[in-house]
């Protein structure tokens, strides 16, 4: 006769089952173990079993099996499977800003903050606003261009940041032994920081692919880099509408270099931190 071991594990001690949730294109979720974030590129099947690749906001690719339970998508455990071939209705998720945050539905713009973030020019401050304006609304972060920063240690002095106002200054072409980066250190304080980008202008900043071209042209010395970029491009010279073309190319943080993402989110991260021990 066959004996029976009942189950005695407390059904609170039990491990549920997750959910199989389809892995569809552009699904945002966090791998459990590693805790890696981004969104669905594609998913394989492989010797060794299926598998699905993740593309961060910063464009990093991290590729992981597709098991039981291993990831979280919006803060609950799931289990990812490969599609059905046939059109199917997405799962539901939390709609993504322009910059890969979770949007938060009906949210009101907060009061400004005392802190500031100063970009170069304007062609800057309407791509931070592309992609980053809905973040900044909400964190009530205002964004101003200064047409070069030649004056930058004379603004910093009379804008005279501190714990509750600090300020963050995004620099072009910031890299070493060059005028921004002898600049940039002169005024650099723990309530002040400048960072910046390696690219000659913002333009750079956006994929070339996003604009549609093959990579951004080299300008000969002693050119204006916009009007070079327009000559080698065959566009008119007329960088106004240039910007608007490459402008409308950006949708999200996916059509920007990473080194332009980092340094835009380490300024939002740094002004909007609150102060420290004793107003530190």
């Amino acid at each position: 006769m066959r004996s029976y071991s009942p189950d005695l594990t407390p059904p609170w001690k039990k491990q549920q089952p997750a959910p199989e949730v389809p892995a569809e294109s552009d699904l945002v979720v966090e791998e459990v173990t590693t805790g890696f974030c981004g969104a669905v590129i594609r998913t394989e099947k492989t010797a060794e079993g299926p598998t699905v690749t993740l593309e961060d906001r910063f464009g990093k690719h991290r590729v992981f099996p597709l098991v039981a339970r291993g990831f979280l998508l919006e803060g609950r455990v799931v289990t990812l499977v490969r599609p059905a071939s046939s059109p199917s209705a997405r799962p539901g998720r939390p709609a993504r800003t322009a910059s890969g945050s979770v949007a938060v539905p009906g949210a009101r713009a907060r009061v400004a903050r005392a802190g500031r973030i100063y970009v170069e020019g304007r062609h800057d401050a309407e791509l931070v606003e592309r992609v980053w304006g809905d973040d900044l609304r909400i964190e009530g972060v205002v964004v101003e261009y200064l047409e070069g920063i030649d004056d930058l240690p004379s603004i910093v002095r009379d804008f005279a940041p501190g714990p509750d106002a600090r300020l963050g200054v995004l620099v072009d072409h910031l890299v070493p032994g060059s005028k921004e980066s002898r600049i940039a250190a002169q005024v650099s304080s723990g309530h002040a920081l400048i960072v910046g980008h390696p690219y000659i202008d913002v333009w750079e900043a956006v994929k070339p692919s996003s604009v549609g071209i093959r990579a951004w042209p080299s300008v000969p010395r002693g050119q204006d880099w916009k009007t070079g970029v327009c000559r080698a491009l065959g566009w008119p010279e007329n960088t106004g509408a240039a910007w608007q073309r490459i402008l409308s190319g950006v949708r999200s943080y996916r059509d920007l270099e990473p080194e332009l993402l980092g340094r835009v989110e380490e300024l939002i991260d740094f002004v909007t931190a609150p102060p420290g021990p004793a107003g530190v």
